[in-house]
């Protein structure tokens, strides 16, 4: 059988968290760079893998596709320490991951791809917009004030998926002077997954 391939763009925080769960668990995977910006998402030789267009996408070895970022983490970290043993551990986990998708990536993360990639400038971003990527943010900030980690004092998949774009906040014109706890979460989780850039 052939490894698992993961279909993923590098600029992606949706991407680059499977990534580095793949990489903390020492799966072995060949990335298939495919970028958004240029297209390659919506070839038909992609599109028939994934329909919906959209990376992360990975290939399971024997063949079946599987996308969505935290699905694929639920998936290739089942059995892990990643996942809490605990159910009620395993169930919050859960939902920080459902509130990421939810309520953090579509405010911080297209903050972040709007200055970045679109070359708006953070003033011109729709306030709504601002507004709720740092309610996010002061979510986080209440949630980790008494805490090293989200869930059950370690790392878990909750960690690695608000991760991926609340450290990119910046990019986004989204400061994170006014969060100590998110600051010093963002160190704590960068340094269990040995993220480096």
């Amino acid at each position: 059988m052939s490894a698992l391939k993961v279909y993923g763009d590098s600029i992606s925080g949706n991407c680059l968290k499977v990534k580095w769960t793949l990489d903390r668990l020492a799966v072995a995977y060949q990335w298939i760079e495919t970028g958004v910006l240029n297209g390659e998402t919506r070839t038909a030789a992609f599109l028939a893998l994934n329909p919906a267009g959209q990376v992360p996408l990975v290939v399971l070895a024997d063949g079946r596709p599987l996308a969505q970022s935290n699905a694929i983490l639920l998936h290739v970290a089942e059995g892990s320490d990643l996942i809490p043993a605990d159910a009620y551990d395993r169930a919050k986990m859960l939902e920080w991951m459902f509130w990421e998708q939810y309520s953090h990536e579509p405010y911080v993360a297209v903050a972040r791809f709007q200055v970045r990639y679109l070359a708006k400038s953070p003033s011109d971003l729709e306030p709504r917009l601002v507004e709720r990527a740092y309610a996010a943010l002061a979510r986080l900030e209440l949630a980790l004030a008494d805490r090293d980690f989200l869930v059950g004092g370690a790392c878990t998949l909750a960690d690695i998926a608000l991760v991926a774009y609340t450290r990119m906040a910046p990019e986004g014109g989204l400061s994170l002077g006014p969060y100590p706890a998110v600051r010093a979460w963002v160190t704590r989780v960068e340094a269990a997954l040995s993220i480096r850039d």
